[in-house]
């Protein structure tokens, strides 16, 4: 691929994010990709190319939506963090005094805090869900409150793949009487204009294209990473947690379903395009067009390390926030102060408020990793790159 097949527009100073984007294509197996970069509230970054499909030939278009898996996280932990904003959520008050199922079998001391930052202790179930299971909200957060945790909730962390979007959507509904992905659609997609859904319209549906697994290149480009032995070990072994909290929803959904585009998984199945979700972590920041998302002490709280290690679900050490994962070597980001969420195989979001920057990433080709995807830690570094940092 060359420059000119990648259509958008870039500032003036950020050619580098133009082009490691047209390496990606180049030397990393990239098929159908967008990226936008805000900067201080400002677009300065906008480009797409290649094929709306993995599988097929029709070109990705200004309006095209991907499925973003966990990149969806970062979207629903606004949810609860804005509702505390609001005074309507206390994040130190115990689940239960919203959702009194949720003290069931030994939970009774956990707090909101604990499900934003992985320590709920419930990132599997002794029973899977099915994806039609997974998609009743109902059903998914009985499930959730009825399961003994496999830790003292708030004493440990372990990345919650699925369960985390049963606990904040059934969390929101009892606080507001709203869905999570209704909340999202009227507070914070429609006043940014956002091509953002958890649970994807059907007047919208014949914007997303289908993703699907891509190899990274045997030659070129960079070197393939191999897992740790505990890494491997831990989702090879069927009885592991790690295994089983990827497996709570079993067999895993098809993605390209239409129905699971539409149903309301705030864990993994948001619908964006990169615009889009630049955009809301540009909000985060400070105003975009007028308007703002966290003030202040909500930003605060949404980079404040809440959870730190060994995590007992992914097997190496991560760093979350209050619904955020934070910079650090399971998750490069721009720098220290960064906060976002990738989404296994590719797709990445993040903020980072000491320089402003606000970034969107969004691929139809998933890679076997669950962070730092080598075509979006490119674009990172082309940012890092672009504004001298």
């Amino acid at each position: 691929m060359d420059e000119q097949a990648v259509q958008g527009t870039v500032q003036a100073g950020f050619e580098p994010v133009r082009d490691a984007f047209v390496r990606n294509f180049r030397h990393r197996g990239e098929r159908g990709a967008a990226v936008a970069v805000y900067r201080d509230g400002r677009k300065v970054v906008d480009l797409w190319a290649g094929t709306r499909d993995v599988d097929g030939t029709a070109p990705w278009a200004v309006d095209t939506a991907q499925v973003v898996r966990s990149a969806t996280k970062g979207v629903a932990a606004a949810v609860p963090l804005l509702l505390h904003q609001r005074g309507q959520l206390d994040l130190d008050a115990p689940v239960g005094t919203y959702w009194p199922e949720f003290k069931a079998a030994g939970k009774e001391r956990a707090l909101v805090r604990h499900l934003l930052s992985h320590q709920a202790g419930v990132p599997a179930l002794d029973r899977p869900l099915t994806p039609a299971e997974a998609a009743d909200l109902s059903v998914a957060s009985d499930a959730v409150a009825a399961q003994a945790p496999a830790w003292e909730p708030g004493t440990d962390h372990g990345y919650h793949p699925h369960t985390y979007g049963f606990l904040l959507g059934a969390l929101v509904r009892r606080v507001t009487g709203r869905t999570l992905g209704r909340w999202v659609a009227e507070e914070i997609a429609r006043p940014l204009g956002l091509d953002l859904w958890i649970g994807l319209p059907e007047e919208e549906a014949h914007r997303a294209g289908r993703i699907g697994p891509v190899e990274e290149p045997a030659a070129g480009g960079a070197p393939k990473l191999r897992p740790k032995r505990s890494v491997a070990d831990a989702y090879a072994d069927p009885s592991s947690l790690t295994r089983r909290a990827f497996g709570a929803v079993a067999p895993p959904p098809d993605e390209n379903d239409p129905a699971h585009r539409a149903a309301e998984l705030p864990a993994s199945g948001g619908v964006s395009t990169a615009r889009a979700l630049a955009r809301f972590y540009a909000a985060t920041l400070g105003p975009v067009d007028g308007h703002r998302l966290f003030a202040p002490a909500t930003l605060a709280m949404a980079r404040t390390e809440e959870s730190a290690g060994p995590d007992r679900v992914l097997v190496v050490s991560t760093r979350f926030g209050l619904g955020y994962m934070l910079h650090g070597p399971a998750s490069p980001l721009l720098g220290p102060g960064s906060f976002g969420h990738p989404g296994r195989g590719g797709c990445l979001g993040f903020a980072d408020p000491e320089s402003g920057i606000a970034l969107g990433y969004v691929t139809n080709g998933m890679r076997k990793g669950v962070t730092a995807d080598p075509r979006a830690q490119s674009l990172v570094r082309a940012v890092r790159e672009a504004i001298g940092a």
